[in-house]
């Protein structure tokens, strides 16, 4: 165990769990995607090799399938908080969202606005962009504040009897900042319009519950909590009945996920993720993860050398894990490349995604991830880099 940390969570035996950690390379890279343990790998090689097959298949391989499926429906479910039939899988976050945003606005009227915030990834932002100019919609962006987090008072402003959705990013994939859900939530209720969740980078790190939330839409991504690269999303039951979907018409239309996914599931990766969700639970499910992570941050945070600037939150608060700063007087992409060449993985960017956060922050910033598979050790040795450029 690590020195000085939750002495209930053993990391050492999380990282034997994984590969890739034995190298001694130490990642801190996971807001781009996180490292994947060995047993994930496995349930999709098995798959590959006993289950090739389609749904319906009246013989072993079909049957096999079919309780893949089943089995990722109903882990997704409980992972979010939804029933399996409100789940739907895709190829990815963003590729599901274009599908979704265009199902969802077929009943949408030329004037009619959707607001988003600057503190989105433009994965939950340019479906809506690209929808309004085949549409004739509005896009309206909520301001950020001078902290980097959302302007509930701006969304409000922007909210009218207009709004068809209030889209939003539960935590940014650029600054860590963490949104008040179940106020957006509330506040698209009471507008009249539907609460579209981008929850990519906060379902990596926290516990998620669409009850609690009580969001229409919330899309997530496996890739950034262990598993393989797809997409999920829930829909509410509610909602989402009326809606239809683009599909090939002999396709499945029920129940009600199966109806807005297109073509053959990729069972591989279906597996792969049910044994990511088996490999959650071993550890004691997300908020043991969360509780380990914030220990981490909190030593990140109290160590933060006077050479580096943080942009955003600056506490714990607030935020997730996932820190955006720069070496004063070092270019970032400098500071990226020096640090690889020492054995440690941190991306230098632009404006992350967050097209809306371009005038807000520097050309250029390193964006430092922690999760549960670092070490205190390896925290106290990315600070002592830090501090080392001048």
């Amino acid at each position: 165990m690590t020195a000085g940390l939750h002495t209930a969570f053993d990391v050492e035996a999380v990282r034997a769990r994984f590969s890739s950690l034995g190298s001694g390379f130490t990642f801190f890279d996971a807001p781009g995607g996180t490292q994947v343990p060995d047993e994930v790998g496995a349930a999709m090689a098995r798959a590959l090799r006993e289950a090739s097959a389609n749904t319906g298949a009246p013989y072993a391989t079909g049957h096999a399938v079919d309780s893949i499926l089943a089995g990722a429906k109903a882990d997704a479910a409980r992972f979010l908080g939804g029933t399996p039939e409100e789940i739907v899988f895709g190829a990815n976050m963003t590729t599901l969202n274009f599908a979704l945003t265009r199902a969802a606005a077929r009943t949408f009227a030329p004037g009619d606005e959707i607001v988003v915030t600057a503190l989105d990834h433009d994965g939950g932002v340019a479906p809506w962009v690209e929808l309004a100019e085949d549409r004739g919609l509005k896009v309206h962006v909520a301001a950020a504040t001078d902290e980097l987090t959302i302007d509930y008072a701006d969304v409000e402003r922007l909210l009218s009897d207009r709004t068809r959705v209030l889209a939003f990013a539960f935590a940014s994939n650029a600054t860590g900042s963490v949104a008040d859900a179940q106020r957006l939530c509330r506040l698209a209720r009471e507008a009249g319009a539907l609460s579209w969740v981008d929850a990519v980078h906060y379902a990596a790190h926290e516990p998620v519950d669409v009850a609690e939330i009580g969001c229409d839409v919330l899309l997530c991504s496996p890739y950034k909590f262990f598993g393989p690269h797809m997409g999920i999303a829930f829909l509410r039951r509610e909602t989402a009945e009326p809606w239809r979907a683009y599909k090939a018409r002999p396709s499945a239309t029920s129940p009600l996920g199966r109806r807005f996914e297109t073509g053959t599931p990729a069972f591989e990766l279906l597996a792969g993720f049910s044994a990511t969700m088996a490999y959650i639970d071993s550890l004691g499910g997300m908020p043991v993860l969360r509780e380990y992570e914030r220990e981490l941050a909190a030593r990140f945070l109290g160590g933060l050398p006077a050479n580096v600037e943080l942009y955003g939150v600056r506490g714990l608060d607030g935020r997730v894990p996932t820190f955006l700063v720069n070496v004063e007087g070092v270019e970032a992409e400098k500071v990226s490349l020096a640090l690889a060449g020492r054995g440690i993985g941190v991306w230098a960017a632009g404006n992350w995604y967050c097209v809306g956060l371009t005038d807000r922050l520097p050309p250029s910033s390193l964006r430092i991830g922690l999760i549960h598979y670092n070490t205190a050790a390896e925290v106290d040795r990315l600070l002592e880099e830090l501090a080392s450029f001048s």
